[in-house]
């Protein structure tokens, strides 16, 4: 987080942003932001343009051989039912991005907003969310969305995302939370509060830009988080009921056998898929902090 200069005695002046050409300037320079992030991008456009380049819009459609390894015709080879694996490996990123998206978004919302306001306002207002968090907190969320996907009739990727970002948002709302904490009592604070500023302009405005850096890696963190909860329901037989995801493939791929039947092709590529995406996320977020802590920075 980027120190604060001093503000104007006469006026009410917000902190300067972090310089971005020195920001620029090492994230160029970080190995672990590059490469996490082109790993991310690469699965990315794959997810995206993978779909609408393949002949089939079906990645579940019997279009070939059974068991058929990888060999030119399909290149990650056919489940025990002759259905493509590539088709459903493409169309599975796409799902896995989504989820990851939709539930990191709703969970960093909600606590920026819990952890904002808990920071800020302190007192009652502080105690009361601080007890909501800390129910939510000790809730074994794991179980929660067992219980829910396994009572819901229709299960979409959205809606998996949906409960995910409901659940995973505690943890980030009491570090935001701290990090008010320590903010709000900053001079360019105190005279934006005298010059009548209401409360979510004094956050957003004043508070906000100067955790810009905290509040992206952890929207990163929740992301690679979502994904890892969406991956484990899909596992166990709790995730979209249409469609394909990864984890529904590694789901298949253990229901039918395909471990003892040395269909390798079948349960590499979506294990291999979530590990990239969730490790990538991991590197890159490492680099971050390097990035935009000094203390941390290579020459």
């Amino acid at each position: 987080m980027s120190t604060v200069p001093e503000p104007a005695t006469d006026t009410v002046a917000a902190p300067a942003p972090q310089p971005t050409r020195e920001t620029l300037h090492y994230a160029l320079r970080n190995p672990k932001l590059l490469i996490g992030f082109t790993v991310v991008a690469l699965l990315l456009v794959v997810g995206i343009i993978g779909p609408p380049l393949l002949d089939n819009a079906d990645p579940n459609e019997y279009v070939g051989p059974q068991a058929a390894p990888p060999d030119g015709t399909y290149w990650m080879g056919t489940t025990t039912f002759g259905q493509d694996v590539y088709a459903q490996f493409v169309h599975g990123l796409r799902a896995t991005f989504l989820v990851g998206v939709v539930g990191g978004a709703i969970a960093a919302v909600i606590a920026m907003l819990v952890g904002f306001l808990a920071g800020y306002r302190g007192g009652v207002v502080d105690e009361i969310l601080n007890m909501v968090t800390n129910v939510v907190l000790v809730l074994p969320a794991l179980a929660v969305l067992l219980i829910i996907n396994a009572y819901l009739g229709v299960r979409s990727v959205a809606v998996q995302g949906l409960f995910i970002g409901l659940t995973s948002w505690p943890w980030a709302a009491r570090a935001i939370r701290a990090q008010t904490f320590s903010l709000r009592t900053r001079e360019f604070v105190d005279l934006a509060r005298l010059s009548g500023c209401s409360t979510w302009r004094i956050v957003f405005r004043e508070i906000a830009p100067n955790m810009s850096s905290y509040l992206f890696m952890m929207f990163i963190l929740l992301f690679g988080g979502s994904i890892l909860i969406a991956s484990s329901l899909d596992f166990i037989g709790l995730g979209p009921t249409e469609g394909v995801s990864l984890g529904l493939m590694l789901q298949s791929a253990q229901q039918w056998s395909a471990l003892q039947l040395g269909m390798w092709w079948w349960f590499v590529p979506p294990g291999a898929g979530i590990t990239a995406i969730v490790g990538a996320l991991y590197v890159a977020n490492v680099g971050l902090d390097e990035v935009f802590n000094p203390k941390l920075r290579e020459a």
